[in-house]
């Protein structure tokens, strides 16, 4: 098929942030970048260290100078930038824990400088979703917590601090993606709370991220039906328009959670779902990580004119998408021109912060030793991935306290893995053991309490949502980052 020709190729283009394979441009995403192309979006496969990234949007930046380079970055358990040793920064629920909105700030704007000098210009984060749902299976400690309040506070933090450092923010998922127990990724969650529920809880944080000066939002691929009972948020005009624009007053960039997902794309299809959107009222597309080729972009690029020749989009709606996202490239040639001499703070305020996250319960001290001062075994036990999360990212205590406590040893169980005993490798040694959102899985339960009843000495590390405390000692970190598992290991040896 040849390229369509006119204007309206280009301003279909300009709405569009496709992803790519590979650590380099690929020549159709430099030529789309004299063509129109406004964005682009990175993910962990693009990544190899920040020399290449920085390489890669250098080359991006010779096609087009004002290109959008984003990513998904929430300097957490999603981590791209970091993805193959495990984010140096604890995430969004280990700040919610210390409650130090200057941490929150400083901690995002060390991440926005450190983006800055690779060239990254727009990051997917922060998460401003309320985790009011505990069994909620792709929030989680994404979140900053399950108070609104606390989450808007530490919202506007996160904006504040990223967009210091260089980056434009991104507030997700809109209108809230916390009160669920489906994965948008999968299927169409369904949020059933009323208006009053809804202005008190899920759009409190999208309220201070706007009065923050956010400079993007990204919208939840969610049924909301106090707000509109037919259409998911991406797609709805009174959720984007209605919602957004007119009550909360933001000016900025709405860009969609990744189109292919399936709670739009199964009903909607891939096409179908991006015209939708468009005429609801968003400003820019997001193709994710499993659409990422230029067949892909072509399909999206030409359904756009075709509808708009068709009239189902009208070419004003298209114009002011791509004005909006010309008016955010602008903020972000300026950011980057005036961060351009910033350095990063020379204390590691994600350790830092990380530390002041960790959590000791103690049931029964006496049944336990700590700090642990010879090998221990390590037993971790694998949840189901969370999609959202890098299969790439490494997690866990082991390796950590291994270097700390030389013959340590380590055994990750699955579901289908578990022994009888899972603690029985330890042989007379301390028995850690290591879970991840511990409430939210039966199987996990049950190995635990086998392992506890094995040995009442074990120490238990939550690296997730601690809504289960359980162990003679308890330990949680708020988050299953590098610096999270360093902070944990340090408490358990005694070594900070």
């Amino acid at each position: 098929m040849t390229a369509p020709t006119g204007h309206l190729p280009a301003l279909a283009a300009a709405v569009l942030q496709p992803g790519f394979v590979g650590t380099t441009p690929p020549p159709w995403v430099c030529r789309w970048l004299g063509e129109g192309l406004g964005s682009v979006v990175l993910f962990a496969r693009n990544v190899v260290d920040p020399a290449q990234v920085a390489a890669l949007t250098a080359t991006l930046r010779a096609e087009r100078p004002d290109v959008i380079v984003a990513i998904d970055e929430e300097a957490g358990d999603v981590t791209r930038i970091e993805s193959v040793h495990g984010s140096s920064r604890p995430g969004n629920f280990a700040l919610g824990a210390v409650d130090d909105a200057e941490l929150t700030e400083a901690v995002a704007r060390d991440l926005g400088v450190e983006l800055a000098a690779a060239g990254i210009t727009l990051n997917y984060a922060p998460d401003a979703d309320v985790n009011s749902n505990p069994a909620n299976p792709v929030i989680g400690v994404r979140s900053f917590g399950a108070d609104p309040t606390l989450v808007a506070r530490h919202t506007a933090a996160w904006v504040r601090g990223l967009q210091a450092g260089g980056v434009a923010a991104c507030a997700k998922h809109f209108p809230g993606h916390g009160d669920t127990r489906v994965d948008s990724h999968h299927a169409l969650p369904r949020i059933t709370a009323d208006r009053d529920r809804l202005d008190a809880c899920e759009l409190a944080p999208f309220r201070a991220a706007v009065t923050a000066g956010v400079q993007a939002v990204m919208t939840g691929h969610l049924l909301v039906p106090a707000l509109d009972p037919q259409l998911p948020a991406t797609l709805s005009p009174r959720i984007l328009g209605g919602l957004l624009r007119d009550e909360l007053g933001f000016s900025g960039v709405v860009v969609t959670d990744a189109v292919e997902m399936r709670a739009v794309a199964d009903r909607y299809g891939f096409a179908g779902a991006t015209v939708r959107a468009l005429a609801a009222g968003a400003d820019a597309i997001c193709i994710g990580g499993e659409r990422a080729d230029e067949q892909a972009a072509r399909e999206l690029r030409d359904a756009i004119v075709a509808a708009v020749v068709s009239g189902e989009l009208p070419e004003e709606r298209l114009a002011e998408a791509a004005k909006r996202v010309g008016q955010l490239a602008a903020w972000t040639v300026a950011a980057r021109t005036a961060r351009s001499a910033a350095a990063r703070d020379a204390t590691d305020v994600g350790l830092i912060a990380a530390r002041r996250a960790i959590r000791v319960t103690t049931v029964d001290a006496g049944r336990v030793t700590l700090p642990l001062t010879r090998a221990a075994h390590v037993v971790e036990f694998e949840p189901p991935r969370n999609i959202a999360i890098g299969a790439e990212t490494p997690w866990g205590i082991g390796s950590p306290l291994g270097e700390l406590l030389p013959g340590t040893s380590t055994v990750r169980y699955a579901e289908p893995d578990v022994p009888g005993d899972p603690g029985a490798g330890a042989d007379g040694r301390p028995l850690v053991l290591v879970v991840r959102d511990l409430h939210r899985h039966d199987w996990m339960r049950a190995a635990v309490q086998r392992a506890l009843a094995a040995r009442p000495d074990a120490v238990v590390v939550e690296l997730g949502v601690p809504e289960l405390v359980t162990g003679a000692v308890h330990l949680a970190t708020h988050g299953a980052t590098r610096a999270s598992g360093q902070a944990a290991a340090e408490v358990l040896t005694g070594a900070r």
